[in-house]
């Protein structure tokens, strides 16, 4: 079986080369560069030391090394959805789409399809069920991330290989530290490439610049100060408002009037929803429920975090609509709803919240 293991210089992707050659395999390695734009031309994301851990890795196991450049595909896909969707004052996920569009799309699409498997160091499984290839949660509840790969497709799971995914977080680092890997007591990088390495803020005044706004109470309309424009600020944040007397959660935005509204205390009703309607929402394996009509008990996520929200999903015209049994805090347009099986928390598919 021919596999290409992609590969950061992180601990993860480094136990995955050990994994797969005591499986028996002789993955080729793939270092994917990703980067931003500037006036000057491409900042390079990634550092000349990730490269000097992944060759290290490839010559310890007696791997091909590759190191391929998707800096256009990225800058034309992940930076310039996420720039439109905070522009359009939505919550994106870049994470999702660099999952979709580039490991799993732009580089199957030209170097993947040599391969039977493409390995990752996602903490994900699959799972084989009635002859078809299911998304799956991984041994660490903690580090699980299938939240950030709900958007994937039913041809790109079947196509994947998570060898850590029965592993916990500790398992893996003690098994580098044991092989003597220099990724070993590595820190976890932050996010995808340019909200890791490159201030959040400073990369949204790049693009979308500086427009001072109010910043007003909800329930009483009173102006408590102001902000630098509303592409800086999210649904349910609560840091970096530089209000007193708090604490303060941004609860909506007027993109229109440049308006952040925000409301007061942990509990504020107006944090919290019970409704979440997803559009655009795709099944990864398929539908199975076929074409129902009633609603279906599910659990579901709408950031990355370990705990699960139970509830049913029901279709309403060309939407989703997630009814939680228990209210939910800091729903945010833009972001995604992943759905999981409530007995086998299978991932089943995503939309994107309005």
């Amino acid at each position: 079986m021919e596999i290409a293991a992609l590969v950061s210089g992180g601990v993860d992707s480094s136990v995955v080369v050990h994994q797969l050659k005591e499986m028996g395999h002789d993955p080729t390695i793939f270092y994917i560069k990703i980067g931003m734009e500037d006036e000057d031309g491409y900042i390079d994301c990634p550092s000349e030391e990730d490269i000097e851990m992944v060759s290290y890795i490839a010559k310890k196991y007696g791997c091909r090394f590759e190191v391929v450049s998707l800096h256009e595909e990225y800058w034309d896909t992940v930076v310039r959805y996420t720039i439109d969707s905070v522009k359009r004052g939505l919550t994106p996920n870049p994470d999702m789409m660099c999952n979709k569009l580039i490991k799993f799309g732009v580089f199957e699409q030209k170097w993947g399809h040599d391969f039977d498997k493409i390995a990752t160091g996602h903490y994900a499984t699959t799972t084989e069920k009635d002859g078809r290839v299911w998304l799956s949660t991984a041994k660490d509840p903690v580090k699980d991330q299938t939240y950030f790969l709900g958007q994937i497709s039913n041809v790109q799971v079947s196509k994947l290989m998570f060898p850590i995914g029965h592993m916990l977080k500790s398992e893996v680092r003690a098994l580098a530290t044991a092989q003597n890997l220099p990724s070993a007591q590595r820190r976890d990088s932050q996010g995808i490439c340019f909200l890791g390495k490159v201030n959040y803020n400073d990369f949204i005044e790049r693009y979308l610049g500086k427009k001072e706004g109010l910043i007003v109470e909800l329930e009483t309309g009173n102006i408590l100060g102001k902000h630098q424009g509303f592409w800086f600020h999210t649904i349910g944040q609560r840091k970096g408002l530089g209000l007193s007397g708090g604490p303060w959660f941004v609860i909506k935005k007027d993109v229109n009037r440049n308006i952040v509204y925000v409301s007061k205390g942990y509990d504020t009703k107006h944090q919290y929803g019970e409704v979440i309607d997803l559009q655009g929402y795709e099944f990864i394996t398929m539908d199975p429920w076929g074409d129902f009509q009633d609603e279906k008990e599910v659990t579901f996520k709408i950031r990355h975090t370990p705990e699960f929200t139970e509830g049913t999903i029901s279709r309403v015209g060309d939407l989703y609509r997630l009814h939680s049994t228990e209210p939910v805090q800091g729903i945010a347009a833009g972001q995604f709803g992943v759905v999981y099986d409530i007995e086998s928390r299978l991932c089943l598919g995503s939309g994107m919240i309005i």
